[in-house]
């Protein structure tokens, strides 16, 4: 679920996380989803800006003719992105929204924030549903839909491939498949800190990928994918195949709600990374996530947050 870097929304939200077993929201990469929750809402009102233009662009793409289209939202999260789903339905006269996703935590998340953001505005159906990406059973309890969204979500499958060619077939001839994978990672900090050696971050990102590998080595039946997401939808038998990214950009000085969002990215980056760190970049972080140091990320005015989510996108 997450690529620019922040989390679910930014970054590859990799690492081995906690193994919950398959009664409690399993999910492949044995990440336990539900404990991100915070997290994930934090990224989400950071986000708000970038999921309202992709859901602008990927709903205005959907035929007149079906004047009452269906949004999947599969792997939702929070609910950020169908909450722009939602709204944006609303906002051309209905349809309804499907939130599909294996963690029953995050499916309830995801449909309370939508129903709040809704307000009570009826044109718009919510549904949810618990189920595994990676299963067939996906076709018995998910309707065919005109637009199929997956964020950050393939890639926690075992068979990338696979996973993509399966949520193509839920789509309706004449909809659309669009994936958000890849784009660029969230850069939230200055090149010299003042504290440890420059270029932190470069490092710090270079061990979660190397953690992401790792992630994605481990779990069970790991199929490599050696080729783009571009290359993946032409093979699932789509075609119109594209992409485009969107920026988010919080130039500095940010607000105190981004200051926190890059806290609580730098935390989670510690947790996922720190033994891959040598001791002087551990050390260095420590430093930045004290409150009582004059280097305190949660206090710094030099902070900024700029990435960019990619989506591609491909038609039935």
């Amino acid at each position: 679920m997450g690529t620019h870097s922040h989390g679910h929304s930014h970054g590859h939200q990799h690492g081995n996380g906690h193994s919950h077993g398959h009664g409690h929201g399993h999910t492949h990469d044995n990440i336990d989803w539900s404990t991100m929750l915070e997290r994930l809402r934090q990224d989400d009102s950071i986000e708000a800006a970038t999921q309202a233009q992709i859901a602008e662009r990927l709903v205005g793409l959907l035929t007149p003719e079906n004047d009452q289209p269906t949004v999947l939202d599969i792997g939702a999260g929070a609910g950020g992105q169908s909450v722009a789903f939602a709204l944006e339905l609303a906002r051309r006269g209905g349809g309804r929204l499907v939130i599909a996703d294996a963690v029953p935590e995050l499916l309830e998340a995801a449909r309370e924030a939508v129903l709040t953001a809704l307000n009570g505005d009826d044109r718009v159906k919510v549904d949810t549903v618990r189920v595994d990406a990676a299963s067939d059973e996906i076709f018995d309890v998910v309707p065919l839909t005109d637009l199929v969204w997956a964020s950050r979500m393939v890639h926690h499958l075992p068979d990338q491939q696979a996973g993509t060619s399966r949520l193509a077939r839920l789509v309706r001839p004449g909809g659309w498949l669009a994936l958000a994978e890849g784009g660029l990672q969230t850069r939230c900090l200055p090149w010299d800190l003042g504290v440890g050696a420059p270029g932190l971050q470069d490092r710090l990102l270079a061990a979660r990928d190397a953690g992401f590998a790792q992630m994605r080595a481990e779990i069970d039946g790991s199929v490599r994918m050696p080729y783009g997401w571009n290359v993946a939808l032409t093979k699932a038998g789509l075609s119109e195949v594209t992409s485009f990214s969107v920026v988010t950009d919080h130039p500095a000085p940010v607000s105190p709600e981004v200051r926190a969002s890059v806290t609580a990215w730098l935390v989670w980056l510690l947790e996922r990374t720190a033994e891959r760190l040598d001791a002087d970049d551990r050390t260095a972080v420590g430093t930045l996530l004290d409150p009582s140091s004059d280097a305190y990320i949660g206090a710094r005015e030099d902070v900024y947050l700029l990435g960019a989510t990619t989506v591609y996108l491909g038609r039935h």
